[in-house]
């Protein structure tokens, strides 16, 4: 971002986000915290709604055929991510056995709503209504009225109260249809089929028996007017419907964001039942008609009212042969279907980039904006700490000229005091506008180098003064100068104030001199205030601290932070629960006091909350734990998660991000899962995928388990996953790179990936495992799969043969891996001595960052002669 980039104030109607005026330009470029406009997304992230077994064909064809092509559309065109929530796509049952799908299906609709650039929501729907699960949870008020609703007709309602448990931990209570193995141990047991078979039938049967209980009860309360349409219809709703209301019905404009898919089926033949009823519902070998009712009035009457007529695309094709609807048959309407489906994709995308503004300034708000988002982010939950706020407020105030720094261990709450500080400054300097300068260093990769940050910094000074970025120089010692020669312009009606967290964090050439380019004597209305870490034992992390202290010298100018004390700890856990509507129970009370007795830091608070809340009134005690410390609280979790969905795939996922140099975006997390056969065999053990690839749903239901310890953020133009603090990434490595080969495995994967080995259509071989070949009748014990990745070239090029934009991410990510998999001979062939990769590097990144390629690989071989 270097260069003269714009003038010192462009014109320019829009910025980061569509139609973005002047004074909100300014508003940003001045640190203002309010009103903020949201980030601008780098993702087209599209949810897919559809019925569960009829629509196979097409979701496979698109799978297989439209969305590699959109990924590299969306990539190559415009530099964005493209990703698709399936959550039907590869599982095998509509059933999961913690009835947490629907939920999750909302949730990613909020999601694709709030990230995706253009289109975000997309419908099939054919002649099923689909499944029709019984809700989850019901609150408490309601399902006695249902229930009394059914004794005095005189029905039994055992079942109800066999599956459904009174959490009064929420608040209001609520009853929570029980994990189908807590009562039927062995409906997820793959292993002794025959005992599966028999708990999954016995479900079905006690769902379909629940269903017609609840329905009735709702039916009598509606017609009594205790309850409105409204809840009555939520006991009849289908998972599609639900997701149609969520992603269309309930949407101010759908024009841009939503894409509707119908098809009729001619003459399905009703002789062959069981497959009639994948396309049909079928009740007692019979229509479902209450079934057909409900999604006509969806299908035919509520949905086109609400969508535009060039959104709506509708097909009729004949029922034929046994399939009724198979690949040979079926190739005209499915071609048509994929080329109309790529075509609208591609227009919805095309108009929001239309309204984005791509430019240097744009980048540059894109960049403001993340901190200052971050800022608000952690102020929201920030409670207490008045004294040290007074501390801040005094050097803020008061006539110090040097900077100020707060210190403490890891996760004692230096980012959110710092945040909670920077937001109050323009109460503190009333009646002038101070002009405030914000970064949370390492979250965004221009604040994680010093020259990059540097140069941000200076851009925003320079914004302000109306001053031409031309100046700004791009090397570290006059760098340096230039912003101390800047921090000159501050007046009495505009302090600067400049506001780093995690100093510490910054990488750079002279990592021994990381913090030495901070100015240490400040001019006249400036003030400097920065957070780095400090503990007393550990020497290595705490050297910036100790750097700081022999340039600053003044005592004074140092605060330490320190845990919240158990006092304040409580009285948050305490704040955060009525906040969030939650309760707990005198023993579970109990339990959580032991704890923030034991330790008080705010990031072990905030594990504690996360924990609790998923603690029911009636859990037993041996599920109610918590640890004592930081470490043992992440491990626990990350143990919790991998119970949950499996081991493999869980410490996989969560090694590639640890393992990658800045982040993953998620699509290529899912690619890396893909092209893991480890993951893929265990994932795969009972069933041949149609297409080898993970099945989304699997990483979304790990993602949501994590909640907030995964931030997303900016990287090389892209949205990326990575760890929210130090502490999980540390765990992480501590629990998934237990020797040299396991960070090896990872690091060479990733750099396979971004090699682009296996990408553009070049299969990757795999081993059928021992069940499937046992299960399937294969003689071959080996396969190859197409795992639909892309390529990986240096520069993407335009319809000309023009380059239109350069594969940043692979200049990020590439050396790094290369150097930590150890693979000097494909580092020196394909990155330091390759005339293409310098020539594109350096066209598209300042030369720090190649320089910086080499240093890494200094520092990293050991072979003398080859490091000269």
């Amino acid at each position: 971002m270097k260069g003269s980039m714009f003038a010192a104030r462009s014109s320019s109607s829009s910025a980061a986000g569509p139609a973005m005026d002047d004074r909100t330009v300014d508003r940003i470029f001045a640190g203002s915290l309010q009103n903020l406009p949201p980030v601008s997304s780098k993702i087209v992230r599209i949810f897919t709604s559809s019925t569960f077994t009829d629509t196979t064909l097409e979701r496979n064809t698109l799978m297989a055929e439209a969305y590699p092509r959109l990924k590299d559309y969306c990539r190559e065109r415009h530099g964005l991510e493209f990703q698709v929530v399936d959550m039907r796509w590869g599982v095998r049952d509509e059933a999961t056995d913690d009835h947490m799908t629907t939920e999750l299906c909302m949730k990613e609709i909020d999601n694709c709503q709030r990230l995706s650039m253009g289109p975000n929501f997309v419908v099939f729907l054919g002649q099923k209504y689909g499944y029709r699960p019984i809700p989850t949870y019901i609150v408490a008020s309601e399902f006695v009225m249902l229930r009394d609703a059914l004794l005095a007709m005189g029905t039994d309602v055992t079942l109800l109260d066999t599956w459904y448990m009174k959490d009064t931990n929420a608040v209001p209570a609520i009853y929570i249809l029980q994990p189908i193995s807590s009562i039927l141990i062995n409906f997820n047991n793959k292993r002794v089929p025959k005992l599966q078979q028999e708990d999954q039938a016995t479900w079905w049967d006690n769902m379909c028996k629940m269903q017609k209980l609840f329905r009735k009860a709702a039916q009598t309360l509606y017609s009594t007017n205790k309850i409105d349409h409204e809840a009555m219809h939520n006991y009849f709703m289908a998972v599609t419907e639900r997701e149609v209301i969520r992603g269309i019905l309930s949407v101010k404009n759908t024009k841009n964001h939503c894409l509707a898919y119908v098809r009729y089926i001619n003459n399905i033949n009703m002789q062959n039942i069981k497959r009639a009823s994948n396309f049909i519902d079928i009740i007692n070998r019979n229509i479902d008609t209450e079934s057909v009712k409900l999604l006509s009035d969806l299908r035919d009457n509520r949905l086109p009212a609400r969508i535009e007529t060039t959104n709506l695309q509708r097909y009729t094709v004949e029922w034929t042969g046994r399939e009724g609807l198979d690949l040979d048959t079926h190739q005209e309407y499915l071609q048509h279907f994929i080329t109309h489906f790529y075509k609208n994709m591609v227009k919805l995308v095309d108009r929001a980039m239309r309204k984005e503004d791509s430019s240097a300034q744009g980048q540059i708000i894109t960049e403001l904006l993340q901190h200052l988002h971050a800022c608000n982010n952690s102020v929201r939950v920030f409670y207490g700490r008045e004294k040290d706020l007074e501390k801040v407020r005094a050097y803020i105030t008061g006539p110090s000229s040097k900077p100020l720094v707060l210190h403490g261990e890891g996760g004692c709450g230096k980012t959110s005091l710092l945040a909670k500080s920077a937001s109050l400054c323009s109460e503190w300097l009333a009646p002038s506008k101070p002009l405030l300068i914000m970064r949370f260093l390492g979250t965004t990769p221009d604040s994680s180098a010093v020259t990059p940050m540097l140069i941000s910094l200076c851009h925003q000074i320079s914004y302000n003064l109306m001053l031409p970025f031309d100046d700004i120089p791009d090397e570290m010692v006059p760098l340096t100068a230039h912003l101390k020669e800047l921090l000159l312009n501050a007046t009495k009606e505009q302090p600067l104030l400049m506001f780093l967290d995690s100093v510490d964090q910054l990488t750079g050439a002279t990592d021994a001199n990381k913090v030495l380019w901070l100015p240490t004597r400040l001019p006249p209305h400036v003030k400097i205030v920065v957070s780095c870490v400090y503990e007393e034992n550990d020497p290595a992390i705490s050297q910036d601290c100790v750097t700081l202290r022999k340039i600053i010298e003044e005592s004074d100018n140092f605060l330490e932070v320190t845990s919240l004390g158990y006092d304040l700890a409580m009285d948050v856990i305490k704040r955060w629960m009525t906040d969030g509507h939650r309760d707990l129970n005198n023993y579970q009370m109990r339990m959580v006091s032991n704890a923030l007795g034991r330790c008080s830091l705010p990031i072990f608070v905030k594990l504690v909350f996360a924990e609790i809340c998923r603690w029911k009134s009636y859990s037993r005690p041996q599920d109610t734990h918590l640890a004592g410390n930081v470490m043992d609280s992440i491990m626990m979790l990350f143990e919790k998660i991998e119970k949950q969905h499996g081991k493999l795939l869980v410490s996989h996922a969560l090694a590639y991000i640890t393992a990658s140099k800045s982040g993953l975006s998620e699509s290529e997390l899912e690619d890396l899962i893909s092209l893991d056969d480890k993951v893929l065999d265990d994932v795969y053990q009972y069933h041949l995928p149609p297409v080898r690839r993970i099945p989304p749903l699997l990483w979304t239901r790990i993602r949501n388990d994590l909640p907030n310890y995964l931030s997303e953020r900016e990287a090389d133009g892209v949205s990326v996953l990575n760890w929210y603090h130090r502490q999980f990434k540390e765990a992480a490595k501590k629990r998934y790179f237990t020797n040299q080969n396991s960070s090896q495995y990872f690091h060479s994967s990733i750099a396979d990936y971004f090699l682009g080995i296996w990408g553009g259509g070049t299969p990757k071989p795999f081993r059928f495992t021992e069940i499937q070949r046992h299960r399937f009748n294969l003689k071959e014990k080996e396969g190859e799969a197409d795992r639909k990745v892309p390529l990986q070239p240096l520069a993407f090029l335009a319809k000309d043969g023009t380059v239109s934009r350069y594969n940043l991410r692979k200049f990020g990510e590439l050396p790094f891996h290369l150097v930590r998999s150890r693979r000097f001979a494909g580092l020196y062939e394909h990155v330091l001595f390759n005339y293409e990769w310098l020539h594109a590097k350096m066209s598209s990144c300042p030369l720090q960052a190649v320089l910086s390629d080499f240093e890494d690989a200094c520092n990293n071989v050991h072979d003398r002669e080859a490091s000269r």
